[in-house]
């Protein structure tokens, strides 16, 4: 081969000669400011990345607001519209910026039949009427800030919807004096809601006749009565804490439930341990039970419950038990309910020294489990270690 060949051979755009699918893949991998920029790379780059069928548009790729904004509407108006958009995923938290930028972004994945979306912001997103025949995923995550609600779009026409999740809003009380935010989407099968509260009512009514996983995170004192009208459920996941009454109606095909009581704002009062008692009671036909020792720490605060009837998971077959770290407040409380059942000042005095020298409760309350099991003998029981379980997804 001549010299000429190979000078000719390395010279060559290769980049430029891989197919359109695998640019595409490649620019799908880059932030949205990554991939405008590779339209300086060569001609045939120029204009690849106004086709991307996904768009992540997040603040923190870029120096400034100002800087994002601009990017945001150049990157709306000049990508190419005939391409159908799959997901959006637009981020922008803690600064300021213009109302109608996200009304915008939200109108345009509306528009061009996005089957994914992703708000995770400040502002109020009230007056945005979501009206889209192919959205299956929405997620939306509204901060605020402390003593700033935020008020859930009381305009869904969202006929494909199939996962739904929130974060940080409150739902207003309907025509039936509760709040009934979900009875419209007639093909939820997920649902997943994060530090949401009630307005105007006590009640918050879950109605789906499709729903199938429903998970509720919960780290807030708002007491609020959870009704449960959902003949399909089959998993109940909660986690943070319990502070919510639940009323299971129709929960006919609920097999899983999952609970991870927090405990770092466990107060001395009975409502946390008396809530998770009344949701045992509830959930009484459900084959597998996964709690954490935490979770049983918080039961076992419940004065007299091993005396109490529990005529309850006769038909559990798996109860896993994961251990997690037992967090310094619970110790305490622990460590003071422990000194009211003590009746000599030396023994007193021996829980007070072994406290101060970081006394560590047994990690399942005695005979917790044995009461659980009291109607189904046969149920397998696992023990594993919990501590590096997430606690909750990266988003909401």
């Amino acid at each position: 081969m001549s010299n000429s060949t190979n000078k000719e051979s390395e010279n060559k755009d290769r980049l430029s000669d891989l197919p359109d699918c695998v640019i595409i893949h490649i620019l799908l991998l880059l932030n949205i400011k990554q991939a405008v920029g590779t339209c300086v790379l060569s001609r045939r780059w120029k204009d690849m990345w106004k086709h991307l069928p996904a768009l992540i548009l997040h603040k923190s790729d870029f120096r400034t607001i100002k800087i994002f904004t601009k990017c945001v509407s150049k990157v709306l108006s000049l990508r190419d519209s005939s391409i159908s958009l799959q997901s959006l995923d637009f981020e922008r938290y803690n600064c300021r910026f213009e109302p109608h930028i996200l009304k915008t972004v939200v109108n345009y994945a509306l528009s061009h039949n996005v089957q994914q979306l992703g708000l995770y912001v400040n502002g109020d997103i009230a007056q945005i009427p979501f009206s889209c025949e192919t959205l299956t995923h929405l997620k939306l995550s509204i901060h605020n800030g402390i003593g700033h609600e935020t008020l859930f779009p009381k305009s869904l026409d969202l006929p494909a919807l199939t996962n739904l999740q929130l974060g940080n809003f409150t739902f207003c009380v309907g025509d039936n004096d509760c709040a009934e935010p979900f009875s419209i989407l007639n093909r939820l099968n997920n649902l997943f809601i994060c530090d949401c509260t009630v307005k105007g009512t006590e009640t918050l009514c879950i109605s789906s006749a499709t729903l199938v996983n429903l998970t509720i995170y919960n780290n807030s004192n708002d007491y609020y009565k959870i009704e449960l009208c959902t003949p399909s459920l089959c998993t109940f996941a909660f986690c943070g804490t319990p502070c919510q009454s639940i009323s299971a109606s129709d929960v006919s095909s609920l097999k899983h439930v999952d609970i991870h009581a927090e405990a770092e704002v466990v107060s001395y009062n009975l409502g946390p341990p008396m809530f998770l008692f009344s949701w045992l009671l509830e959930f009484a036909n459900i084959e597998s039970l996964t709690v954490t020792a935490t979770t049983l720490q918080v039961l076992s605060l419940f004065p007299g419950m091993f005396k109490l009837n529990f005529p309850t998971l006769g038909n559990l077959k798996s109860l896993r038990v994961e251990f997690d770290e037992i967090q310094y407040e619970l110790r305490m409380l622990l460590c003071k309910v422990k000194l009211l059942t003590v009746e000599s000042g030396e023994e007193t005095a021996r829980i007070k020294k072994a406290f101060e020298f970081g006394w560590e409760p047994s990690p399942i309350p005695v005979g917790m489990v044995e009461f659980l099991l009291q109607n189904s003998l046969r149920a397998r029981v696992d023990y594993v270690d919990g501590t590096k379980r997430p606690l909750r997804p990266r988003r909401l």
